[in-house]
Protein backbone atom coordinates (compact mmCIF):
# COMPACT_ATOMS: atom_id res chain seq x y z
CA UNK A 1 0.00 0.00 0.00
CA UNK A 2 1.42 3.63 -1.24
CA UNK A 3 -0.18 6.98 0.11
CA UNK A 4 -0.67 9.23 -2.64
CA UNK A 5 -1.33 13.05 -2.76
CA UNK A 6 -4.45 13.94 -5.22
CA UNK A 7 -4.91 17.03 -6.22
CA UNK A 8 -6.24 18.69 -9.17
CA UNK A 9 -6.43 22.17 -11.00
CA UNK A 10 -8.33 22.58 -14.13
CA UNK A 11 -8.37 25.93 -16.78
CA UNK A 12 -9.07 25.81 -20.59
CA UNK A 13 -7.28 29.22 -21.70
CA UNK A 14 -8.63 31.23 -24.38
CA UNK A 15 -6.25 33.95 -24.72
CA UNK A 16 -8.39 35.81 -27.41
CA UNK A 17 -11.57 35.58 -24.83
CA UNK A 18 -13.15 38.75 -23.52
CA UNK A 19 -12.76 37.87 -19.59
CA UNK A 20 -10.24 36.26 -17.28
CA UNK A 21 -10.45 33.60 -14.53
CA UNK A 22 -9.96 35.18 -11.46
CA UNK A 23 -10.15 33.03 -7.81
CA UNK A 24 -14.27 33.51 -7.91
CA UNK A 25 -14.49 31.76 -11.26
CA UNK A 26 -12.79 29.26 -9.36
CA UNK A 27 -15.14 28.90 -6.36
CA UNK A 28 -17.94 29.11 -9.09
CA UNK A 29 -16.60 25.91 -10.99
CA UNK A 30 -18.04 26.56 -13.62
CA UNK A 31 -20.63 23.45 -13.24
CA UNK A 32 -17.53 21.47 -12.00
CA UNK A 33 -17.03 21.46 -7.69
CA UNK A 34 -15.50 24.77 -6.76
CA UNK A 35 -12.58 24.93 -4.81
CA UNK A 36 -11.61 22.97 -2.35
CA UNK A 37 -8.57 21.73 -0.07
CA UNK A 38 -7.72 18.79 1.61
CA UNK A 39 -10.11 15.93 2.53
CA UNK A 40 -13.13 17.89 1.17
CA UNK A 41 -11.90 16.47 -2.43
CA UNK A 42 -13.13 13.34 -1.99
CA UNK A 43 -16.30 14.09 -1.22
CA UNK A 44 -16.59 17.12 -3.95
CA UNK A 45 -16.02 14.57 -6.90
CA UNK A 46 -17.72 11.22 -6.07
CA UNK A 47 -19.79 10.04 -8.22
CA UNK A 48 -19.49 12.53 -11.04
CA UNK A 49 -17.40 11.68 -14.55
CA UNK A 50 -14.31 13.57 -13.21
CA UNK A 51 -10.94 11.81 -13.79
CA UNK A 52 -9.91 12.60 -10.46
CA UNK A 53 -13.34 10.50 -9.46
CA UNK A 54 -11.87 7.72 -11.53
CA UNK A 55 -8.79 7.92 -9.90
CA UNK A 56 -9.70 7.88 -6.50
CA UNK A 57 -11.55 4.75 -7.03
CA UNK A 58 -9.05 2.94 -8.63
CA UNK A 59 -6.13 4.04 -6.58
CA UNK A 60 -8.70 3.00 -3.85
CA UNK A 61 -9.49 -0.12 -4.74
CA UNK A 62 -5.90 -0.89 -5.68
CA UNK A 63 -5.76 -0.27 -1.75
CA UNK A 64 -3.81 2.30 -1.69
CA UNK A 65 -4.30 5.73 0.76
CA UNK A 66 -4.64 8.73 -0.02
CA UNK A 67 -4.35 12.49 0.76
CA UNK A 68 -6.16 15.29 -0.60
CA UNK A 69 -3.81 18.59 -1.74
CA UNK A 70 -5.79 21.15 -3.73
CA UNK A 71 -8.80 21.06 -6.06
CA UNK A 72 -10.17 24.25 -8.75
CA UNK A 73 -12.11 24.62 -11.84
CA UNK A 74 -12.91 26.87 -13.49
CA UNK A 75 -15.02 27.69 -16.58
CA UNK A 76 -12.89 28.43 -19.68
CA UNK A 77 -12.03 31.77 -20.69
CA UNK A 78 -9.29 34.32 -20.96
CA UNK A 79 -6.04 33.94 -18.90
CA UNK A 80 -6.29 32.74 -15.13
CA UNK A 81 -5.06 35.44 -13.02
CA UNK A 82 -1.62 35.19 -11.28
CA UNK A 83 -3.26 35.60 -7.95
CA UNK A 84 -6.02 32.57 -9.01
CA UNK A 85 -3.31 30.72 -9.79
CA UNK A 86 -1.07 31.20 -6.80
CA UNK A 87 -3.58 30.93 -4.38
CA UNK A 88 -4.74 27.44 -5.57
CA UNK A 89 -1.21 26.11 -6.76
CA UNK A 90 0.72 27.96 -3.82
CA UNK A 91 -2.12 25.95 -1.42
CA UNK A 92 -1.70 22.28 -3.58
CA UNK A 93 2.19 22.67 -2.90
CA UNK A 94 1.67 23.44 0.56
CA UNK A 95 -0.66 20.67 1.34
CA UNK A 96 1.60 18.24 -0.53
CA UNK A 97 5.00 19.31 1.92
CA UNK A 98 2.60 18.88 4.89
CA UNK A 99 1.63 15.42 4.20
CA UNK A 100 5.27 14.13 3.20
CA UNK A 101 6.43 11.65 2.85
CA UNK A 102 4.26 10.39 0.06
CA UNK A 103 4.91 7.48 -2.38
CA UNK A 104 3.44 9.34 -5.54
CA UNK A 105 1.37 12.06 -6.92
CA UNK A 106 -2.12 11.83 -9.00
CA UNK A 107 -2.88 15.62 -10.47
CA UNK A 108 -6.50 16.13 -12.47
CA UNK A 109 -4.64 18.93 -14.88
CA UNK A 110 -6.24 20.23 -18.00
CA UNK A 111 -2.99 20.81 -20.33
CA UNK A 112 -4.27 23.99 -21.48
CA UNK A 113 -3.89 26.23 -18.91
CA UNK A 114 -2.06 29.75 -19.82
CA UNK A 115 -1.69 32.22 -17.22
CA UNK A 116 -1.05 35.99 -16.62
CA UNK A 117 2.56 35.10 -15.71
CA UNK A 118 3.38 31.73 -17.31
CA UNK A 119 2.30 30.57 -21.00
CA UNK A 120 2.47 26.99 -20.12
CA UNK A 121 -0.03 26.62 -16.54
CA UNK A 122 0.54 23.08 -16.07
CA UNK A 123 4.20 22.88 -16.60
CA UNK A 124 4.88 25.24 -14.06
CA UNK A 125 2.54 23.52 -11.79
CA UNK A 126 4.65 20.06 -12.43
CA UNK A 127 7.76 21.72 -12.27
CA UNK A 128 6.48 23.38 -8.39
CA UNK A 129 5.62 19.80 -7.44
CA UNK A 130 8.69 18.41 -8.82
CA UNK A 131 10.81 20.29 -6.60
CA UNK A 132 8.08 19.36 -3.64
CA UNK A 133 8.75 15.44 -4.06
CA UNK A 134 12.18 14.63 -5.64
CA UNK A 135 13.07 13.29 -8.46
CA UNK A 136 12.21 9.59 -7.30
CA UNK A 137 8.25 10.36 -6.54
CA UNK A 138 6.40 9.37 -9.51
CA UNK A 139 3.99 11.86 -10.93
CA UNK A 140 0.84 10.80 -13.03
CA UNK A 141 -1.12 13.68 -14.21
CA UNK A 142 -4.56 12.83 -16.56
CA UNK A 143 -5.15 15.35 -19.40
CA UNK A 144 -8.11 16.63 -21.49
CA UNK A 145 -8.31 15.35 -25.07
CA UNK A 146 -7.46 19.32 -25.57
CA UNK A 147 -4.13 19.66 -23.75
CA UNK A 148 -1.63 21.55 -25.39
CA UNK A 149 1.16 19.49 -24.38
CA UNK A 150 4.71 21.01 -23.91
CA UNK A 151 8.14 19.45 -23.96
CA UNK A 152 8.31 20.40 -20.31
CA UNK A 153 4.52 18.76 -18.88
CA UNK A 154 6.01 15.76 -20.81
CA UNK A 155 9.55 15.94 -18.65
CA UNK A 156 8.43 16.70 -15.41
CA UNK A 157 5.77 14.40 -15.29
CA UNK A 158 6.71 10.22 -15.01
CA UNK A 159 3.32 9.88 -17.31
CA UNK A 160 0.73 11.95 -18.86
CA UNK A 161 -2.46 9.85 -19.73
CA UNK A 162 -5.02 11.89 -21.98
CA UNK A 163 -8.89 11.36 -22.77
CA UNK A 164 -10.09 9.71 -25.62
CA UNK A 165 -13.47 11.12 -26.00
CA UNK A 166 -14.78 14.54 -27.51
CA UNK A 167 -17.76 14.36 -26.07
CA UNK A 168 -15.32 14.01 -22.51
CA UNK A 169 -17.85 11.18 -21.71
CA UNK A 170 -14.56 9.04 -20.54
CA UNK A 171 -13.01 11.62 -18.18
CA UNK A 172 -13.70 9.52 -15.10
CA UNK A 173 -12.27 6.18 -17.07
CA UNK A 174 -9.16 8.40 -17.99
CA UNK A 175 -8.30 8.58 -14.30
CA UNK A 176 -8.68 5.76 -13.31
CA UNK A 177 -6.30 4.64 -16.69
CA UNK A 178 -3.99 7.25 -14.98
CA UNK A 179 -4.10 5.42 -11.85
CA UNK A 180 -3.49 1.82 -13.14
CA UNK A 181 -0.27 3.35 -14.55
CA UNK A 182 1.00 5.01 -11.60
CA UNK A 183 0.10 2.30 -9.42
CA UNK A 184 2.51 -0.20 -12.27
CA UNK A 185 5.03 2.30 -11.62
CA UNK A 186 5.01 2.07 -8.14
CA UNK A 187 5.14 -2.33 -8.47
CA UNK A 188 7.79 -1.78 -11.02
CA UNK A 189 9.88 0.62 -9.55
CA UNK A 190 10.71 2.56 -12.42
CA UNK A 191 9.60 5.50 -14.76
CA UNK A 192 8.38 3.48 -18.03
CA UNK A 193 10.86 4.99 -21.15
CA UNK A 194 8.65 7.60 -23.07
CA UNK A 195 8.45 9.77 -26.27
CA UNK A 196 6.63 12.67 -27.28
CA UNK A 197 5.65 14.54 -30.90
CA UNK A 198 3.99 17.52 -31.57
CA UNK A 199 2.43 17.90 -34.96
CA UNK A 200 2.67 21.07 -37.36
CA UNK A 201 -0.65 22.12 -38.13
CA UNK A 202 -4.03 23.63 -36.34
CA UNK A 203 -8.00 22.35 -36.40
CA UNK A 204 -10.66 23.96 -34.92
CA UNK A 205 -12.46 22.28 -32.03
CA UNK A 206 -15.85 21.15 -34.39
CA UNK A 207 -13.69 19.06 -36.10
CA UNK A 208 -12.14 17.08 -33.28
CA UNK A 209 -15.37 15.18 -32.33
CA UNK A 210 -14.14 11.83 -31.91
CA UNK A 211 -17.85 10.27 -33.02
CA UNK A 212 -17.03 11.28 -36.14
CA UNK A 213 -14.20 11.18 -38.76
CA UNK A 214 -11.15 11.17 -38.52
CA UNK A 215 -10.38 10.92 -34.63
CA UNK A 216 -13.00 8.46 -34.92
CA UNK A 217 -10.85 5.81 -37.07
CA UNK A 218 -7.49 7.70 -35.04
CA UNK A 219 -8.90 6.60 -31.52
CA UNK A 220 -9.52 3.14 -32.71
CA UNK A 221 -5.91 3.25 -34.16
CA UNK A 222 -4.75 4.00 -30.86
CA UNK A 223 -6.69 1.32 -29.24
CA UNK A 224 -5.51 -0.84 -31.61
CA UNK A 225 -2.01 0.08 -31.48
CA UNK A 226 -1.81 -0.63 -27.63
CA UNK A 227 -3.28 -3.64 -27.70
CA UNK A 228 -0.80 -4.92 -30.20
CA UNK A 229 2.12 -3.59 -28.61
CA UNK A 230 1.11 -3.94 -24.35
CA UNK A 231 1.75 0.01 -24.24
CA UNK A 232 -0.13 3.61 -23.23
CA UNK A 233 -0.45 5.98 -25.82
CA UNK A 234 -2.36 9.39 -26.10
CA UNK A 235 -3.26 11.85 -29.02
CA UNK A 236 -4.78 15.48 -28.14
CA UNK A 237 -5.83 17.42 -30.92
CA UNK A 238 -5.33 20.50 -28.82
CA UNK A 239 -7.09 23.44 -27.81
CA UNK A 240 -6.41 26.01 -30.89
CA UNK A 241 -7.25 29.38 -29.24
CA UNK A 242 -4.46 30.00 -26.31
CA UNK A 243 -1.99 32.24 -28.05
CA UNK A 244 2.02 30.29 -26.96
CA UNK A 245 4.88 28.72 -28.97
CA UNK A 246 3.22 25.37 -27.83
CA UNK A 247 -0.24 25.35 -29.49
CA UNK A 248 -1.56 22.48 -31.39
CA UNK A 249 -1.89 18.92 -31.30
CA UNK A 250 0.55 15.74 -30.10
CA UNK A 251 0.94 12.32 -29.35
CA UNK A 252 3.00 11.19 -26.43
CA UNK A 253 3.26 7.49 -24.88
CA UNK A 254 5.62 5.11 -22.86
CA UNK A 255 6.44 1.40 -23.98
CA UNK A 256 7.02 1.46 -27.72
CA UNK A 257 8.41 4.07 -29.74
CA UNK A 258 6.95 1.56 -33.19
CA UNK A 259 3.43 2.17 -32.10
CA UNK A 260 4.28 6.20 -30.90
CA UNK A 261 5.48 6.92 -34.45
CA UNK A 262 2.54 5.01 -35.96
CA UNK A 263 0.11 6.89 -34.45
CA UNK A 264 2.08 10.36 -35.29
CA UNK A 265 1.89 9.17 -38.62
CA UNK A 266 -1.66 8.45 -38.57
CA UNK A 267 -2.55 12.03 -37.23
CA UNK A 268 -0.08 13.70 -39.70
CA UNK A 269 -2.28 11.82 -42.64
CA UNK A 270 -5.46 12.20 -41.70
CA UNK A 271 -4.61 16.35 -42.29
CA UNK A 272 -6.82 17.06 -44.96
CA UNK A 273 -10.06 14.73 -43.19
CA UNK A 274 -10.02 17.52 -40.48
CA UNK A 275 -11.53 20.22 -42.92
CA UNK A 276 -15.22 20.51 -41.66
CA UNK A 277 -18.50 22.38 -43.30
CA UNK A 278 -19.70 25.53 -41.37
CA UNK A 279 -23.04 27.30 -41.50
CA UNK A 280 -23.47 30.96 -41.57
CA UNK A 281 -26.83 31.68 -39.03
CA UNK A 282 -29.42 32.07 -41.71
CA UNK A 283 -28.72 29.39 -43.63
CA UNK A 284 -28.37 27.17 -41.03
CA UNK A 285 -31.80 28.02 -39.46
CA UNK A 286 -33.82 28.04 -43.02
CA UNK A 287 -32.49 24.13 -43.22
CA UNK A 288 -33.55 23.47 -39.82
CA UNK A 289 -36.86 25.07 -40.50
CA UNK A 290 -37.28 22.80 -43.14
CA UNK A 291 -35.97 19.59 -42.11
CA UNK A 292 -36.84 19.96 -38.37
CA UNK A 293 -39.87 18.45 -36.68
CA UNK A 294 -41.55 17.20 -33.40
CA UNK A 295 -39.56 14.13 -32.48
CA UNK A 296 -36.55 14.47 -34.80
CA UNK A 297 -35.38 18.11 -34.32
CA UNK A 298 -32.68 19.98 -35.77
CA UNK A 299 -29.42 20.90 -33.62
CA UNK A 300 -27.66 23.85 -34.13
CA UNK A 301 -24.15 24.47 -33.11
CA UNK A 302 -23.18 28.15 -31.53
CA UNK A 303 -19.49 26.97 -31.42
CA UNK A 304 -18.01 30.56 -31.65
CA UNK A 305 -19.95 31.78 -28.22
CA UNK A 306 -19.42 28.51 -26.91
CA UNK A 307 -18.76 28.67 -22.70
CA UNK A 308 -16.73 25.65 -22.74
CA UNK A 309 -14.33 27.15 -25.40
CA UNK A 310 -13.84 30.54 -23.62
CA UNK A 311 -16.60 32.35 -24.85
CA UNK A 312 -19.37 34.29 -22.35
CA UNK A 313 -22.41 32.33 -23.98
CA UNK A 314 -24.41 35.33 -24.54
CA UNK A 315 -23.72 36.51 -28.27
CA UNK A 316 -27.19 36.67 -29.74
CA UNK A 317 -26.56 36.16 -33.87
CA UNK A 318 -28.37 32.68 -33.75
CA UNK A 319 -30.95 33.90 -31.62
CA UNK A 320 -31.83 36.57 -33.78
CA UNK A 321 -31.68 34.37 -36.89
CA UNK A 322 -34.61 32.15 -35.06
CA UNK A 323 -37.00 34.45 -34.00
CA UNK A 324 -36.25 36.74 -37.67
CA UNK A 325 -36.71 33.60 -39.93
CA UNK A 326 -39.89 33.07 -37.85
CA UNK A 327 -38.64 29.51 -36.55
CA UNK A 328 -41.42 27.13 -34.62
CA UNK A 329 -40.85 25.04 -31.76
CA UNK A 330 -37.30 26.53 -31.62
CA UNK A 331 -35.72 27.40 -28.29
CA UNK A 332 -32.24 28.36 -27.23
CA UNK A 333 -29.99 27.35 -24.49
CA UNK A 334 -28.57 28.70 -22.48
CA UNK A 335 -27.94 32.30 -22.92
CA UNK A 336 -26.15 33.95 -19.73
CA UNK A 337 -27.01 37.08 -18.74
CA UNK A 338 -27.88 37.79 -15.25
CA UNK A 339 -29.43 40.52 -15.39
CA UNK A 340 -31.96 39.40 -17.46
CA UNK A 341 -32.86 36.12 -14.93
CA UNK A 342 -33.32 38.37 -12.32
CA UNK A 343 -35.66 40.95 -14.17
CA UNK A 344 -37.35 37.86 -15.29
CA UNK A 345 -37.61 36.85 -11.44
CA UNK A 346 -38.43 40.27 -10.09
CA UNK A 347 -41.56 40.66 -12.75
CA UNK A 348 -42.24 36.62 -12.38
CA UNK A 349 -44.39 33.96 -14.31
CA UNK A 350 -46.47 35.02 -16.66
CA UNK A 351 -44.93 38.44 -16.83
CA UNK A 352 -44.54 40.23 -20.36
CA UNK A 353 -41.73 43.04 -20.58
CA UNK A 354 -38.96 44.10 -22.71
CA UNK A 355 -35.89 42.48 -22.51
CA UNK A 356 -32.60 43.68 -23.84
CA UNK A 357 -30.96 40.35 -23.76
CA UNK A 358 -27.38 39.24 -24.02
CA UNK A 359 -25.12 41.13 -25.96
CA UNK A 360 -22.97 41.84 -22.94
CA UNK A 361 -19.25 40.87 -24.18
CA UNK A 362 -19.52 43.40 -26.97
CA UNK A 363 -18.04 40.85 -29.41
CA UNK A 364 -17.91 42.67 -32.63
CA UNK A 365 -20.85 42.10 -35.09
CA UNK A 366 -22.96 41.30 -31.63
CA UNK A 367 -25.24 43.65 -30.12
CA UNK A 368 -27.99 42.68 -27.37
CA UNK A 369 -31.55 41.60 -28.47
CA UNK A 370 -34.05 44.10 -27.60
CA UNK A 371 -37.87 43.13 -27.42
CA UNK A 372 -40.96 42.00 -25.52
CA UNK A 373 -40.70 38.34 -23.91
CA UNK A 374 -42.92 36.61 -21.88
CA UNK A 375 -42.00 34.92 -18.67
CA UNK A 376 -43.02 31.19 -19.39
CA UNK A 377 -41.06 29.09 -16.66
CA UNK A 378 -38.45 30.30 -13.59
CA UNK A 379 -36.18 28.07 -11.93
CA UNK A 380 -33.36 28.38 -9.29
CA UNK A 381 -30.68 26.54 -11.59
CA UNK A 382 -30.08 23.82 -9.19
CA UNK A 383 -30.46 19.84 -10.68
CA UNK A 384 -28.09 16.91 -11.51
CA UNK A 385 -27.43 16.46 -15.06
CA UNK A 386 -28.39 12.53 -16.20
CA UNK A 387 -26.37 12.69 -19.74
CA UNK A 388 -23.40 11.32 -20.59
CA UNK A 389 -20.81 14.07 -20.51
CA UNK A 390 -21.91 15.81 -17.26
CA UNK A 391 -23.76 12.94 -15.78
CA UNK A 392 -23.97 13.09 -11.83
CA UNK A 393 -22.92 17.24 -12.50
CA UNK A 394 -24.86 18.93 -9.62
CA UNK A 395 -25.35 22.24 -11.57
CA UNK A 396 -25.67 25.65 -9.65
CA UNK A 397 -26.39 27.94 -12.44
CA UNK A 398 -28.21 30.31 -10.22
CA UNK A 399 -31.64 32.25 -11.13
CA UNK A 400 -32.76 30.73 -14.39
CA UNK A 401 -35.69 31.63 -16.80
CA UNK A 402 -37.50 30.32 -19.77
CA UNK A 403 -38.38 33.31 -21.91
CA UNK A 404 -40.90 33.48 -25.41
CA UNK A 405 -40.70 35.97 -28.25
CA UNK A 406 -44.08 37.88 -28.42
CA UNK A 407 -42.93 38.82 -32.04
CA UNK A 408 -42.38 35.87 -32.64
CA UNK A 409 -43.99 33.13 -30.24
CA UNK A 410 -42.05 30.00 -31.45
CA UNK A 411 -39.40 31.21 -30.39
CA UNK A 412 -38.03 30.27 -26.80
CA UNK A 413 -34.52 31.05 -24.93
CA UNK A 414 -33.08 29.74 -21.78
CA UNK A 415 -31.76 32.27 -19.34
CA UNK A 416 -28.85 31.28 -17.04
CA UNK A 417 -27.01 33.17 -14.42
CA UNK A 418 -23.67 31.34 -14.37
CA UNK A 419 -21.16 30.24 -17.23
CA UNK A 420 -21.92 26.67 -18.50
CA UNK A 421 -22.37 25.50 -21.90
CA UNK A 422 -25.70 23.84 -22.81
CA UNK A 423 -23.98 19.82 -23.30
CA UNK A 424 -26.90 18.07 -20.77
CA UNK A 425 -30.89 17.64 -21.49
CA UNK A 426 -31.39 18.66 -17.91
CA UNK A 427 -30.73 22.21 -18.46
CA UNK A 428 -34.31 22.44 -20.00
CA UNK A 429 -35.85 20.26 -18.78
CA UNK A 430 -35.36 21.73 -15.50
CA UNK A 431 -37.22 24.90 -17.15
CA UNK A 432 -40.31 22.27 -18.49
CA UNK A 433 -38.76 22.10 -21.82
CA UNK A 434 -38.46 18.69 -23.45
CA UNK A 435 -36.04 18.93 -26.06
CA UNK A 436 -37.09 16.27 -28.05
CA UNK A 437 -40.12 17.46 -29.26
CA UNK A 438 -39.19 20.34 -30.33
CA UNK A 439 -38.46 21.38 -34.09
CA UNK A 440 -35.01 22.90 -33.31
CA UNK A 441 -32.38 23.23 -30.40
CA UNK A 442 -30.05 25.50 -30.37
CA UNK A 443 -27.11 25.16 -28.11
CA UNK A 444 -24.22 27.19 -26.73
CA UNK A 445 -21.72 24.55 -27.75
CA UNK A 446 -18.90 22.79 -30.12
CA UNK A 447 -19.31 19.43 -29.37
CA UNK A 448 -20.04 18.19 -25.91
CA UNK A 449 -23.94 18.61 -26.52
CA UNK A 450 -23.69 15.26 -28.89
CA UNK A 451 -23.20 12.83 -26.18
CA UNK A 452 -26.95 14.01 -24.92
CA UNK A 453 -28.29 15.64 -28.12
CA UNK A 454 -27.18 13.26 -30.90
CA UNK A 455 -29.34 10.65 -30.47
CA UNK A 456 -32.09 13.08 -30.66
CA UNK A 457 -31.38 14.46 -33.71
CA UNK A 458 -32.46 14.60 -36.94
CA UNK A 459 -29.13 16.03 -38.01
CA UNK A 460 -26.59 18.93 -36.53
CA UNK A 461 -25.21 21.57 -38.24
CA UNK A 462 -22.21 23.80 -36.60
CA UNK A 463 -22.97 27.22 -36.92
CA UNK A 464 -20.78 30.38 -37.82
CA UNK A 465 -21.99 32.92 -35.22
CA UNK A 466 -19.82 36.18 -33.82
CA UNK A 467 -18.31 34.50 -30.94
CA UNK A 468 -14.83 34.58 -29.13
CA UNK A 469 -14.24 30.86 -29.87
CA UNK A 470 -13.23 31.24 -33.55
CA UNK A 471 -14.32 27.89 -35.64
CA UNK A 472 -11.38 28.48 -37.65
CA UNK A 473 -7.85 28.84 -36.05
CA UNK A 474 -6.18 30.85 -39.10
CA UNK A 475 -9.05 33.80 -37.95
CA UNK A 476 -7.09 34.66 -34.71
CA UNK A 477 -4.29 37.08 -34.72
CA UNK A 478 -1.52 34.71 -33.37
CA UNK A 479 1.55 36.32 -31.95
CA UNK A 480 3.69 33.48 -29.87
CA UNK A 481 2.66 30.15 -31.72
CA UNK A 482 5.94 28.94 -32.93
CA UNK A 483 6.78 29.35 -36.95
CA UNK A 484 6.45 27.06 -39.25
CA UNK A 485 2.82 25.74 -38.01
CA UNK A 486 -0.35 25.72 -40.84
CA UNK A 487 -3.03 27.24 -39.11
CA UNK A 488 -5.79 25.25 -40.29
CA UNK A 489 -5.55 21.79 -42.11
CA UNK A 490 -4.03 22.18 -45.49
CA UNK A 491 -3.61 25.68 -44.60
CA UNK A 492 -1.78 29.08 -44.30
CA UNK A 493 1.58 28.37 -42.26
CA UNK A 494 2.35 30.41 -39.53
CA UNK A 495 5.46 32.89 -39.88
Amino acid sequence: MARIAIGGFQHETNTFAPSKADYAAFEAGGGWPGVRYGEPIFAAVEGANIPAAGAIQSLRALGHSLVGTAWGVASPSAHVTADAFERITGELIAKLESAKPVDAVYLDLHGAMVVETYDDGEGEILRRVREAVGPRVPVVASLDLHANVTRAMFERADALVAYRTYPHVDMADTGARAARVLDQMLRAGRRPPGGFHQLDYLTGIPSQCSFIEPCKTIYQELSSLEERHGCVLSFTPGFPMADFADCGMSVFGYGSREALERLRGAVADAEKDFAMELHDAPIAVRRARSAGAPGAPVVLADTQDNPGAGGNGDTTGLLKALIQQDAQDAVLGMLIDPGSAQRAHEAGQGSTLVFSLGGLSRIPGDAPLKGEFTVERLGDGRFTCTGPMFKGFRMTLGPMALLRSRATPGVRVVLASRKCQAADQEMFRTLGVQPRQQRIVALKSSVHFRADFEPIAREVLVVKSPGPALADPAEFKWTKLRKGVRLRPLGPVHA
